[in-house]
């Protein structure tokens, strides 16, 4: 059941990521004008039920890590972690078309085989 938490952890995380930069990309930018200007557009934004979605994905995710550090010791389970950014990168790939670099590639295989190095230790 501990890894059903640490996986709940991270598939409401990456919803929160992925949502948020969607509906970013559909809003567009932070205005330019003075402090109050941006203020307004963030307050504006947050009412956006994909946004508030994706806020309240983050609050669900630390119900499912509380639980997940009620099963595992926090230097083993926070590297898993880890897969979160793999799963952002790869849907922001396909869901973004943003580029593959051969820097984030190598990033990336360097996170999972910290993963599978950290996993071991149990």
């Amino acid at each position: 059941m501990g890894y059903f938490y640490i996986f709940g952890t991270i598939f409401f995380t990456v919803y929160g990521q992925i949502v948020l930069k969607w509906r970013m990309n559909g809003i567009g930018a932070l205005p330019d004008g003075g402090f109050t200007d941006k203020v307004f557009f963030l307050i504006k934004i947050l009412f956006d039920p994909w946004v508030f979605s994706g806020f309240f994905a983050a609050f669900i995710a630390s119900f499912f890590w509380m639980a997940a550090m009620t099963k595992f010791d926090i230097s083993y389970a926070y590297p898993f972690m880890s897969g979160a950014f793999v799963l952002v990168f790869l849907l922001s790939v396909l869901l973004f078309n943003e580029p593959i670099t051969w820097q984030k590639v190598s990033g990336l295989l360097l996170i999972v085989a910290g993963i599978i190095v950290t996993s071991r230790s149990l």
